[in-house]
């Protein structure tokens, strides 16, 4: 043919590719978002975020304490570590409490119900008692246990408050009688009530709002009809109104709410306003650990009810908003157990803990950023003091002990625990039957040179 020397036809070439279709490159924003929301619907999430969220909080708030305790220990001619090895002294018996609570079972938890509130209103009686009750900073709230060793009772009726309250609610839902509207409310609001009478003779204002808040708590997740609910709520904001307007220390405490000046005599603001000071020095990273200006004297109760402010001042705002991220971890982990779970109980002890922490700790940093009243209330798990750390680490437990009892928690553990040891067995098993074999084909070399065989 033409054109071809060696007479063949020419290769036709091809005037054009066709087009390649790519994927649509999908957007990374919403690829980490899907990642992210995979590994928070796996069965063993919550477990992990509770346990490791609480530790991650109880260690910093001990690193944060000896910082902010040094000063305060040396004005008081004690050590610099007095306060750390006390709290230090908390929470290794709070670690073993919080384990026994994270191996018991939920019929134990139930059993514990009505010891612990009998226990706690027969302390917090006692606190009442001349001679037996201590007061301080005008609160008679305290039982002295010999030396420097004193305990807040009231801190204990919070944890009797959300088993018996849980377990109540769990009987009376099992018998259909939650539909009725006494039912719903005794002696769950008579009990609770009582309980926040006995602290208020102490003149405890933050524990009881604490306590108010566990009550509501309970009341919403069984499902209170908005009128009842607005009706007892009613009642106790009336009841919170008249002792505030009858107390001049508790007025004082809402006129510096947002103040800028510490001013003086009654009106005087000048924790608030210096808690404040705190925070604003502290930027971004903060002065350094240790480094804080306002815990040598200037700022009250650095290392109790300001201990944030001394950590906004030293670890600026990446320390605050990792403390306010691990607390909203936790919140939520909290959430997904009583979410989650079937059993009744669960679903209100979980839900009545996450309340319980998740209320003290909006209090407590509410009042250190000047938006709340300051209410005495410590940073749960953060703050120094045992009496606090020992009722709340036991309530972690508590939550561990749920998330570890899903459904799907359980499996999954149930799945990963054997898979160690058969893996072990079966490198057993196979060194087992490798030995002998290697022997004999050993022994067979052996018998083969002795005979002259080559």
């Amino acid at each position: 043919m033409a054109g071809s020397r060696t007479g063949r036809p020419p290769v036709q070439r091809a005037t054009g590719r066709p087009p390649v279709v790519r994927a649509p490159r999908e957007n990374p924003v919403r690829r980490l978002y899907t990642r992210a929301r995979k590994a928070w619907d796996r069965p063993l999430t919550a477990y992990y975020v509770i346990l490791g969220g609480s530790l991650l909080i109880t260690v910093l708030g001990l690193v944060m304490v000896y910082s902010a305790s040094q000063i305060t220990a040396l004005q008081l001619s004690l050590p610099g570590s007095y306060f750390f090895r006390k709290q230090f002294l908390a929470a290794a018996i709070g670690g073993a409490l919080l384990l026994v609570a994270s191996r018991m079972p939920v019929k134990l938890h139930r059993a514990l119900a009505y010891p612990m509130l009998a226990g706690s209103v027969f302390l917090m009686v006692l606190v009442q008692v001349p001679g037996i009750g201590v007061a301080i900073n005008g609160n008679q709230n305290w039982i002295s246990l010999g030396g420097s060793f004193q305990i807040q009772p009231s801190e204990f009726g919070k944890l009797a408050l959300v088993l018996w309250g849980a377990d109540l609610i769990a009987r009376k839902e099992d018998k259909r009688l939650l539909t009725q509207w006494k039912h719903m409310l005794v002696p769950l609001v008579p009990v609770a009530f009582m309980l926040l009478g006995l602290i208020m003779l102490g003149g405890d204002m933050g524990t009881a709002i604490i306590l108010t808040a566990i009550l509501f708590g309970l009341l919403w997740l069984a499902g209170a009809p908005t009128r009842l609910f607005v009706g007892v709520l009613s009642i106790a904001g009336a009841l919170g109104v008249i002792l505030i307007k009858t107390s001049p220390n508790r007025m004082a405490r809402f006129s510096c709410i947002g103040a800028t000046e510490p001013g003086t005599g009654a009106t005087s603001c000048w924790q608030a306003v210096h808690g404040i000071y705190a925070l604003a020095s502290g930027g971004l990273f903060g002065s350094g650990l240790g480094a804080s200006v306002e815990k040598w004297g200037q700022l009250p109760e650095a290392h109790t009810d300001f201990i944030f402010a001394v950590t906004g001042e030293e670890l600026g705002l990446a320390g605050t908003l990792s403390v306010l991220a691990l607390f909203a971890a936790l919140g939520y982990a909290g959430i997904r157990v009583a979410g989650r779970t079937e059993d009744p109980f669960v679903r209100y002890a979980a839900g009545g803990v996450t309340t319980w922490i998740t209320a003290q700790a909006v209090i407590n940093i509410g009042a250190v950023l000047g938006l709340l009243p300051i209410a005495g209330v410590p940073l749960p798990l953060f703050s120094y003091g045992g009496s606090a750390l020992l009722p709340t680490m036991f309530a972690i437990g508590l939550l561990i002990a749920f998330a570890r009892d899903e459904p799907a928690a359980r499996a999954a553990l149930a799945m990963r625990q054997p898979r160690f040891g058969r893996k072990r067995a079966a490198v057993r098993g196979s060194a087992g039957a490798a030995g002998p074999r290697r022997w004999n084909t050993m022994r067979r070399r052996a018998a083969a040179r002795s005979s002259g065989e080559r």
